[in-house]
């Protein structure tokens, strides 16, 4: 099976994909219909079939299946059909602010933080404990930019731009009163129960290994696979923040890091010395998806 999802994938592939992840929003969310899981639910579709394109223009894995794949099966396993609004909304506004920060064309990467501000402030608004995007972006303008400081007016004046528009509406509409949700800086209130997220540990430990083996080569890599590596695992980072600190039990944050491990995972996969080992590791991904899946669906 590793073999065959090695194989490059063509114009063709990505519709399949999105088909079949069509086919798993529309099943677990048939039971549940009403208007606001449809508005969810269409959000959702949208926002995890543009992280397809994504694997593409992050370009990492060589435009195999694999990656494709992976990223499904990770979606299958986490989404839980009535999916909360502000999770649908941060997995929408993430493709696009990484599709704008891949852009190959540069004139497009520079000209589109105010868009990134903007889609960051939505971001909050909707969800805000995924304010550690916010960071991420940060540190991308740093690493990447030659006029930090231009580039960083226009994402804040992006965020606000969406932030003064929310609060003219908001006052318009009688909204006055301050809602704590808007400060996600207290009150932390960590997982404390891994009864089901012991079922992920192997795979923990793969993204583990895969990230130290990336760093004990890193010498070997080029230039450009090198930032590309760096640029996924600072956004890792700023998922895996998100999830540490405010999960609690509500599983389905595990969506926000669908999209890097499928693509982690997939390299690991591919530079394992021997061929069983590949092929042993994926069985052992989709085992541990299915259990995980299983486990929480009954």
């Amino acid at each position: 099976m590793f073999r065959l999802l090695s194989k490059e994938s063509n114009i063709f592939s990505v519709p399949v994909y999105i088909g079949i992840l069509l086919l798993i929003v529309i099943s677990f969310n048939i039971l549940n219909f009403n208007t606001l899981y449809f508005i969810s639910a269409v959000i959702t579709f949208a926002g995890i079939a543009l992280g397809y394109f994504c694997f593409n223009a992050i370009a990492l894995n060589h435009q195999s299946h694999l990656p494709l794949f992976l990223y499904t099966a990770f979606v299958f396993s986490f989404y839980p059909g009535d999916l909360d609004i502000g999770i649908s909304v941060a997995l929408f506004t993430n493709s696009i602010i990484l599709l704008l920060l891949t852009n190959t064309e540069m004139a497009v990467r520079k000209n589109a933080y105010l868009l990134v501000g903007a889609f960051l402030a939505i971001n909050f608004i909707f969800l805000p404990t995924t304010w550690p995007m916010v960071i991420f972006v940060i540190l991308h303008i740093i690493g990447t930019s030659d006029r930090i400081g231009l580039h960083f007016f226009r994402l804040v004046f992006g965020m606000l731009l969406i932030a003064s528009s929310y609060f003219s509406v908001a006052y318009f509409m009688g909204l006055n009163s301050w809602n704590p949700a808007y400060f996600p800086f207290s009150g932390f209130k960590p997982t404390k129960d891994f009864s089901k997220l012991i079922w992920l540990s192997p795979i923990a430990l793969m993204i583990i290994y895969a990230v130290v083996d990336h760093f004990n080569h890193f010498n070997l890599k080029s230039p450009v696979s090198r930032f590309k590596y760096s640029f996924l695992l600072v956004f890792a980072v700023a998922q895996l923040t998100t999830i540490v600190l405010y999960m609690g039990y509500h599983y389905e944050y595990l969506l926000l890091l669908a999209l890097p491990a499928s693509i982690i995972l997939s390299r690991m996969l591919r530079f394992l010395p021997k061929y069983w080992m590949r092929e042993l590791g994926l069985w052992v991904i989709i085992f541990i998806l299915v259990i995980f899946k299983l486990n929480n669906y009954f």
